[in-house]
């Protein structure tokens, strides 16, 4: 997306939500719904239209591990790391994505394909370990299963 395009974008969210009470955070969701991160130069934007220090919203964008500051992959891949999955497996298919991917969380393969992230509860805790592949969440899930998960990413793409 062009930074004019991006920056009509954000003005136009800021003003949707702007008068709503705590605005801030509506705000910073509609953002990255739109953009799949919250860009650097919203902030401004946001500060200004909510009587706020750039300061304060960056404040709240950073305290928050869900707001994404660089654009993601293709395809977001999210290990959750909350009690129950941990206790079935997480750590070991968090270390396996880790090698399998070669990146560490939060960050994105060299082809732009796959960013890892790390979240703190799925609500699938019958079927830890769980993950969530973009809009999908997949429990139970081993080294094998994620390999065939991100092979069939893959596979898509190469068919589109």
């Amino acid at each position: 997306m062009a930074d004019d395009t991006r920056t009509e974008t954000i003005r136009r969210i800021v003003d949707l939500h702007r008068a709503s009470p705590g605005a801030m955070l509506p705000i910073l969701h509609a953002i990255q719904e739109q953009l799949g991160w919250v860009p650097a130069d919203a902030v401004p934007v946001i500060a200004a239209a909510l009587s706020r220090s750039r300061a304060e919203v960056h404040g709240v964008i950073s305290f928050y591990p869900h707001f994404r500051t660089r654009p993601p992959g293709r395809h977001v891949v999210q290990i959750c790391r909350a009690e129950s999955c941990r206790a079935v497996g997480a750590e070991a298919l968090e270390a396996h994505a880790r090698s399998s991917l070669g990146i560490d969380f939060d960050h994105t393969t060299g082809d732009g394909a796959v960013t890892l992230e790390a979240v703190y509860c799925l609500g699938n805790c019958a079927c830890s370990p769980a993950i969530r592949v973009d809009d999908e969440i997949v429990g139970r899930v081993d080294g094998a299963r994620f390999d065939a998960l991100i092979a069939e990413l893959r596979d898509a793409e190469a068919e589109a």
